[in-house]
């Protein structure tokens, strides 16, 4: 039996207070959910827009949907409309799409431009040339209904530490560029969301302000 409120008190003791968990519950049943929801945790994270959708509409309105997942532009309008934030604005036309549906629903969509800097071509994600390139003044202002408040990243899929080190370096560099740059004068710009079960202490100490959390706290996925 997985005690998930014990491995939520681990988890909460060894991240600093600054740092924000976010359950990653994708594939967990709504049980699960309220088991860390007594425990009071209120940040959830989803990466199926049904999923999403499903479960928003069945549990307690005052959870924090986080959508992490890879987002295909037919099915941002199942986001929008529950997601406090989405963490992964993954390329141009997504920009787009949820402008769209932000502005039809006169909402402001939080978000977090996603980088692709591991090494699986699989991932998704802005390189961070191409970050640093498109988010130009005048491209942000042209998307009056996205709130960019930061990045988020995956490292490599592998056991090297010092490759998944450089990785979250490599994140934190383009977070460094961007609020150096183009986004100076943002207070909302301030957040790193990198780091998950295997690896978010390395996270945390690259400079993570966000951690997302899934095995660690609920057990192996279940499908």
């Amino acid at each position: 039996m997985i005690n998930i409120a014990g491995n939520i008190k681990k988890i909460r003791e060894a991240i600093p207070s600054s740092v924000k968990l976010i359950c990653v519950s994708k594939f967990h049943p709504n049980e699960a959910i309220m088991e860390a929801y007594s425990a009071g945790e209120r940040c959830f994270g989803e990466n199926r827009p049904q999923e999403m959708l499903e479960k928003a509409q069945s549990l307690p309105d005052d959870i924090q949907w986080h959508f992490i997942g890879n987002l295909q532009t037919n099915k941002v309008k199942m986001v929008v409309p529950h997601a406090v934030m989405i963490q992964s604005m993954s390329n141009e036309r997504l920009v787009d799409e949820i402008e769209k549906c932000a502005s039809r629903l006169g909402k402001i969509q939080d978000v977090l431009i996603e980088l692709h800097v591991a090494q699986e071509e699989t991932k998704q994600g802005f390189s961070p040339d191409e970050a640093i390139n498109l988010f130009s003044r005048e491209y942000i202002d042209a998307h009056p209904h996205i709130r960019i408040c930061g990045v988020m990243g995956m490292a490599s899929n592998t056991d090297n530490m010092e490759i998944v080190k450089n990785d979250f370096l490599k994140i934190r560099q383009t977070f460094n560029s961007l609020k150096n740059g183009v986004f100076t004068n943002d207070e909302h710009f301030k957040e790193i969301s990198m780091g998950m079960s295997g690896d978010y202490p390395l996270g945390i100490e690259s400079g993570s302000t966000i951690v997302r959390v899934g095995s660690a706290i609920f057990g192996a996925r279940q499908y």
